[in-house]
């Protein structure tokens, strides 16, 4: 039996009310030095579900994997990996929607000066934002837990392919399942058994892990640094697409307010950062395409 992570939150109290005015956003970044903190929302547009939204991944019963699990269970990395070969195939066909290009858009005009996302599909990077901090990693490397190597992951594709010949047939017939945001789609049991995984090139025993914090594990405290001080120098953070409801990003939204830094969230849906901020609640593709109408010159 596979134990679902606590990762739930219920509003508590009286939340200040949405608003769906996007004005407070529109000034913000007119006034330039804007940081960006994304979650899984943002890529909704995409084609990749969220965790909690309304039709996100948890209304399906899916249990994401937690790092325990993932280190502690040979047969949890064996379904991992094969369910990550199917479930990479339908990302990689995932591209940038009208939120990503907006955000690239205000990066590139200078006026959105930092991004941190809480994503690891790689889209805001493939619309044009060069430096993002990838807070809980990414998809396209993939981590030796024993000697640290690290290899991009369509290199393991291939040698995870090498390995089972006979998964394409097994693949085939679930092509249509819905991939979850962390990149994986739900296989039965049968799909799984007997899938091989394969050891480190490099030390040739190590586990692989791709690159991303799962839950239960602690994102790098480097990493977290470099997050707090784009925050410092941030006249406001806007927060886009994101319940908020594990810590790793509810605590810049912390942060900026014990600072006095206005806190600015679009989102569909409470937050557990509401009381720290304005909440605008619009679908974030038109939002963001709104909003850069109103602050970049039109050509």
């Amino acid at each position: 039996m596979r134990t679902r992570p606590t990762l739930t939150w219920e509003p508590q109290g009286d939340l200040p009310p949405a608003s769906t005015d996007l004005s407070a956003v529109v000034a913000a970044v007119r006034a330039g030095g804007v940081v960006v903190l994304s979650g899984a929302g943002l890529s909704t547009e995409s084609g990749i579900p969220d965790y909690r939204g309304e039709h996100g991944s948890f209304r399906r019963n899916h249990v994401p994997m937690t790092f325990q699990e993932f280190t502690g269970s040979d047969h949890a990395r064996r379904r991992y990996w094969a369910r990550s070969q199917l479930g990479r195939r339908q990302l990689a066909g995932a591209g940038p929607n009208s939120g990503h290009r907006a955000v690239a858009a205000l990066a590139g005009a200078g006026l959105v000066t930092g991004v941190i996302t809480q994503n690891v599909d790689g889209l805001q990077q493939a619309a044009g934002v060069r430096d993002v901090v990838e807070l809980h990693g990414t998809l396209s490397r993939v981590i030796c837990l024993d000697c640290g190597a690290a290899v991009d992951r369509a290199t393991l594709d291939d040698r995870l392919r090498q390995a089972n010949p006979g998964f394409e047939a097994v693949a085939e017939r679930h092509r249509a399942a819905q991939v979850n945001p962390d990149g994986d789609v739900d296989l039965p049991d049968d799909a799984v058994d007997g899938f091989r995984t394969v050891p480190c090139t490099a030390c040739g025993t190590g586990v692989l892990k791709p690159d991303v914090v799962f839950f239960g594990e602690n994102v790098p405290p480097e990493r977290v640094a470099a997050c707090r001080s784009l925050v410092d120098g941030a006249t406001t953070l806007l927060v886009l697409g994101s319940s908020l409801t594990v810590m790793s990003g509810l605590r810049f939204v912390r942060q900026a307010a014990q600072s006095r830094t206005p806190v600015l969230i679009v989102n569909q849906g409470p937050t557990r950062g509401d009381r720290w901020a304005t909440r605008i609640e619009l679908p974030l593709g038109q939002a963001l395409t709104d909003v850069v109408a109103q602050t970049l010159p039109q050509t």
